[in-house]
């Protein structure tokens, strides 16, 4: 079944007769859901179980900002924190709080909502978006800017679009979509990337690894093709939220009537 090994890997496994070890194909995702209002306290929420991957993010917000001097008066500030649990994986995190690692993985999605939401319509306020790693196989930040997407727009927050977050990589000669972590690293390069689909626009490009030009250009236009994927998982969630909530209201209605 995709998404499952259970043995030690080497780098010869990861691509053998054009499948991955999980037998994936080179454009083929991991098994994606994605659960949008999981948290009753949370103004937005959702829950994104990619492969092995579970992450849950909440928002709250637009709240009043302190220390009052801190505020800005012509849009809201963002506040992102990305955190892996102490035991969602079985290396290096088997720690809790923060390390060198989630602060720059916090830093960036800052910048990639920063540049989705319509901060100017809510001036001298803070909107936080907090993702935290459950399980982590590979692909978190992607997976956690992705969840943390759909929880801001679960909360109402207006976003010129909902970014989508996606990893390409080359493994030997091929080009793959969707890393999980042994193709993350054994594999020769990994590229996460944040787009917003409607526009096109890139709001976060990192690459470890080597590329060509030509592997780049390659690279750019999978990830397009794999985000509507994603893209479309992320809308279902949000209607399917909308629907459960909409059925809520009704029954209540009729309750008190």
């Amino acid at each position: 079944m995709a998404g499952k090994v259970n043995k030690m890997v080497e780098k010869a496994d990861l691509f053998k007769n054009g499948k991955r070890i999980d037998g994936r194909t080179p454009m083929d995702l991991r098994p994606l859901k994605i659960t949008a209002g999981v948290l009753d306290r949370a103004q937005g929420s959702c829950l994104v179980e990619w492969g092995r991957n579970k992450v849950i993010a909440a928002v709250y917000g637009p709240h009043e900002v302190l220390p009052k001097h801190l505020a800005d008066p012509t849009k809201a500030i963002i506040n992102a924190r990305y955190v892996m649990a102490p035991f969602s994986g079985q290396e290096e995190h088997g720690r809790s709080g923060p390390n060198r690692r989630s602060i720059e993985i916090s830093k960036v999605a800052k910048h990639v909502f920063e540049n989705a939401v319509l901060v100017e319509q809510f001036p001298k306020t803070m909107i936080d978006v907090h993702m935290e790693v459950l399980q982590s196989d590979g692909g978190t930040r992607v997976a956690g800017i992705t969840a943390g997407a759909v929880a801001l727009a679960d909360a109402g927050i207006p976003l010129r679009d909902m970014p989508v977050g996606l990893s390409a990589g080359k493994i030997g000669e091929t080009l793959v979509l969707d890393l999980d972590k042994y193709e993350d690293n054994l594999g020769d390069s990994d590229m996460p990337f944040v787009i917003l689909p409607r526009t096109g626009e890139i709001l976060l490009s990192q690459m470890d690894g080597m590329l060509s030009r030509e592997d780049i250009s390659q690279a750019f236009d999978m990830i397009f093709e794999g985000a509507k994927k994603v893209r479309d998982k992320q809308i279902e969630a949000l209607k399917t939220s909308y629907e459960r909530m909409a059925a809520q209201v009704t029954t209540q209605g009729e309750t008190n009537q």
